[in-house]
């Protein structure tokens, strides 16, 4: 493990897909529990330095991942591959973590298009956490033109790394200072995402709608009432649809898209942290 910062750790392994480049906030003393924070397209796990410390504050291990195509991992500008390989990566991630650090009880934290990874791991068969925050799932997504959803699983045969749809960075949050950041970060794509991206995330809405009862670890889901990525009634769905007797839904009122990212993400992280603090128990 080499450092990348005086906060954070990185490391790579070979993953579904190619090298996989990842980074880790570690707490001062033993980790209480560990944590794979999983992030959404076209960015990367460095833009989770603020939660991942301030989480490593208050005891946790949190781990993070660059997908294939994304950030300092190996592949095509933001083309993920599959579904099932990204599932698979932050499985193999949760293991090597877990070995970091064993006999702690294990989380995974998810956002917008890692929600939907965490979610498609999750009801694809039992995973070995205590529990799981989804932040901005998109289950229901209003961007896209019914041309576009059509066409995209042909181009993701055809030509997967054909730009499809651009992501309109105004909408990720209401801080300037945010956007802009965004904008200008070489590690965020800026492109149109690719068409095998794009099937993959609508292919994998559809199978987690129908397999949603068996999501029955304890489950904390965050989303911004203003969210115009990921619409805020994607929460609903797995309010009601999901088989965990455990689920806990807050809704903030006015947030956009990336709510780790927005004014009030201090008190979204710590009700992340109280929801969490209360789930950890000894294994």
């Amino acid at each position: 493990m080499t450092s990348d910062s005086p906060e954070s750790d990185t490391s790579e392994f070979e993953g579904r897909g190619g090298r996989v480049a990842w980074r880790a906030w570690l707490p001062d003393t033993t980790a209480r529990a560990v944590i794979v924070l999983v992030h959404g397209v076209a960015e990367h796990s460095g833009r989770y330095t603020h939660a991942g410390k301030l989480l490593a504050a208050s005891g946790f291990a949190v781990y993070a991942l660059d997908h294939i195509g994304h950030g300092k991992s190996a592949g095509s500008n933001a083309n993920i591959g599959s579904m099932d390989a990204a599932a698979d990566n932050v499985a193999f991630m949760l293991d090597l973590a877990g070995r970091e650090h064993p006999d702690v009880p294990r989380f995974l934290i998810g956002h917008s298009m890692g929600s939907l990874i965490v979610l498609y791991l999750a009801t694809r068969a039992p995973i070995d956490v205590e529990g799981i925050v989804l932040s901005a799932p998109p289950l229901d997504i209003p961007i896209g033109n019914p041309l576009q959803l059509l066409l995209a699983p042909v181009l993701s045969r055809l030509t997967p790394n054909l730009g499809v749809l651009t992501l309109d960075s105004s909408m990720i949050s209401r801080d300037p200072e945010v956007v802009r950041a965004y904008d200008n970060d070489p590690l965020v794509f800026r492109g149109k995402l690719p068409a095998r991206t794009g099937t993959e995330i609508l292919n994998a809405t559809k199978v987690v709608k129908g397999r949603l009862d068996k999501l029955t670890v304890p489950l904390l889901v965050l989303h911004g009432t203003a969210d115009a990525i990921a619409a805020p009634s994607s929460s609903t769905l797995i309010e009601e649809g999901a088989g965990s007797k455990d689920l806990t839904v807050i809704r903030y009122e006015g947030l956009y898209h990336e709510i780790f990212n927005e004014p009030e993400r201090d008190k979204v992280i710590a009700d992340v942290v109280d929801w969490l603090e209360a789930h950890v128990t000894e294994k």
